[in-house]
């Protein structure tokens, strides 16, 4: 995949003060969803993120929603990069992107963090857990968001939303999704009321680091952002504790607690609960096995668009065939086993 160059490099001198040309765009390995591309320009480095290419999904891979949550979140104490500009004409390089700050930093892709040292990696998870909060704890009205989502009956829109996402992009039976659809609709709980800033996609690999100190230094990957429920992001975090390392999964399941300074997923809730004021999080099982649920109607989306050509990585995507029904499995598991 590739990007029009000079046809960039035109429009960043006429949108972007201070800008200067030529700029050569090279795409990180990373970025499944939205490709995303390291720019190197005579002021010096920058990241670009576009939409993909192809017929995409009701309400996917929002360029715009992700410049705006993370510009209004600047002066906040999220740590997010600056925004530079936002292009919504496709003529430009084929589709809508923004381009953002070079945050130079660590990119953790294991949470279990096999190289770090047990301080290392007590100091990351605290970091994100702060971090985590200070995102629950933004006043949306403050930072100009209040029209950012729906506040109220955050779960039961969800759900439909990506039950309606999965049915779109599904390519075979899975009994087990099936099953998973039924129970949630049947358990969903009645809203109780808190909205919240959501990131949606709340996981490690989508953080950077300081290379000398567990300091989260930016968050990043904000398509799925919205205004919502707080738990939704706490439980998508907390599946990493439930997830194989093997394969293409990276989870915590066997990694040692005593030894490892990784704490365990009860500590992480209590440690959130305690930042937040909230306390005890309810209807834990619910929220476990809908953020299973809805990784899994994520990936087969990506799925989707690796079968008809238009996924960012298509190696990558195509091992979504076999780890959407795991997904479904793992949330079952948490069902009958109730958390």
């Amino acid at each position: 995949m590739t990007i029009d160059e000079p046809s960039l490099a035109a429009y960043l001198e006429a949108h972007w003060p201070g800008f200067k040309g030529p700029v050569t765009a090279e795409k990180f390995a990373g970025g499944q969803s939205n490709p995303t591309f390291l720019l190197t320009h005579a002021g010096g480095k920058a990241v670009l993120r576009k939409k993909p290419p192809g017929q995409l999904l009701k309400s996917a891979h929002a360029i715009d929603r992700e410049y705006r949550v993370m510009k209004a979140l600047g002066p906040t104490d999220v740590p997010v990069p600056d925004m530079y500009v936002l292009c919504e004409d496709d003529q430009v390089i084929g589709t809508s992107f923004f381009v953002m700050q070079y945050v130079e930093g660590r990119v953790i892709w294991d949470p279990a963090m096999p190289d770090a040292t047990p301080a290392d990696r007590a100091g990351v998870y605290d970091a994100m857990n702060a971090a985590l909060a200070a995102l629950h704890l933004v006043d949306v009205a403050k930072v100009g968001l209040s029209d950012f989502g729906k506040p109220g009956n955050y779960f039961a829109r969800q759900l439909a939303r990506w039950t309606e996402n999965y049915r779109a992009s599904e390519t075979e039976a899975i009994p087990d999704m099936n099953r998973l659809i039924a129970w949630l609709e049947q358990a969903l709980p009645a809203d109780d009321g808190r909205v919240s800033l959501v990131h949606g996609d709340y996981r490690i690999d989508n953080m950077l680091f300081a290379h000398d100190a567990p300091r989260l230094l930016a968050i990043v990957d904000w398509e799925l952002s919205t205004v919502g429920h707080p738990f939704a992001d706490l439980a998508y975090q907390c599946m990493q504790w439930r997830l194989p390392n093997v394969g293409s999964f990276r989870g915590l399941d066997g990694v040692d607690r005593m030894t490892s300074g990784i704490p365990t997923e009860a500590d992480y809730v209590a440690l959130y609960g305690r930042r937040t004021g909230i306390g005890e999080i309810p209807d834990w099982s619910f929220h476990l096995a809908f953020a299973f649920f809805r990784l899994g109607a994520i990936l087969q989306g990506v799925l989707k668009r690796a079968l008809s050509g238009n996924a960012s990585n298509p190696e990558r995507a195509m091992k979504a065939r076999k780890n959407v029904p795991v997904l479904a499995r793992m949330a079952l598991d948490v069902i009958e086993r109730q958390a």
